[in-house]
């Protein structure tokens, strides 16, 4: 992936330099030298100090943001480029370099859709930026293919879901059969038992009638 970084090596050239202004420049051109040897730690405590004589600085932001980026600091880096947007003003050309950072930022740390959201606003400031365009289109498929991915898990999901609420349901077909069958079962042996009970209790009467003599037995008196 290309990832341009848009490092300034701007200084400040003021008619009316002060003493701070002249040792902000004096910083500035050492973190440059030092981010030019990629000695991004160095780069970074030289526009630290800078910072430190003048914290309005737009390069001085925003190429921090840069050392900080290039030591895969992206969540710090991002404060600096934000700031560095901000300090901006109504010069476009840096505007676009604080966005299209911001979006490179976003885009390192995996939130993908808000990347491209800062490279569409970097565009807006310098349309023709191929860099910013390349950087965009690359997230713009890194997107797609998440989302392709997603919506597959989502139906690997879904058939893992379903598979398994069959397996369920095959299981539990034996256990409500047998249920089925041993209620059956018992209602049969309730009923057998009944059955029995009241057998049992016509034979004792049978007998008991049989056992009283015939005189002792009680007539129906007709009316």
């Amino acid at each position: 992936m290309k990832k341009s970084s848009h490092t300034l090596l701007l200084l400040f050239v003021l008619s009316s330099t002060a003493l701070w202004a002249q040792q902000e420049n004096k910083d500035l051109r050492s973190g440059n030298k030092q981010y030019k040897s990629e000695k991004y730690t160095e780069a970074e405590v030289a526009y630290r100090k800078a910072l430190e004589k003048n914290n309005k600085s737009f390069e001085a932001n925003f190429n921090l943001g840069n050392a900080l980026y290039r030591q895969k600091k992206y969540s710090d880096a991002l404060d600096y480029f934000d700031r560095a947007g901000a300090l901006s003003g109504n010069d476009k050309q840096k505007k676009a370099a604080a966005l299209h950072n911001i979006g490179n930022s976003l885009l390192s740390e995996n939130k993908i859709q808000e990347s491209i959201e800062a490279y569409k606003n970097a565009l807006r400031n310098t349309p023709k930026d191929n860099d910013i365009r390349y950087n965009m289109a690359y997230a713009q498929s890194l997107l797609k293919k998440q989302q392709n991915q997603q919506q597959q898990q989502e139906k690997q999901n879904e058939e893992q879901k379903q598979e398994e609420e069959q397996k369920k349901q095959q299981q539990e077909k034996p256990k409500t059969q047998q249920q089925q069958q041993q209620a059956r079962m018992s209602k049969e042996s309730a009923q057998q038992i009944l059955d029995a009970l009241m057998q049992d209790e016509k034979e004792a009467k049978d007998k008991q009638k049989k056992e009283i003599p015939a005189g002792n037995r009680k007539v129906e008196k007709d009316w």
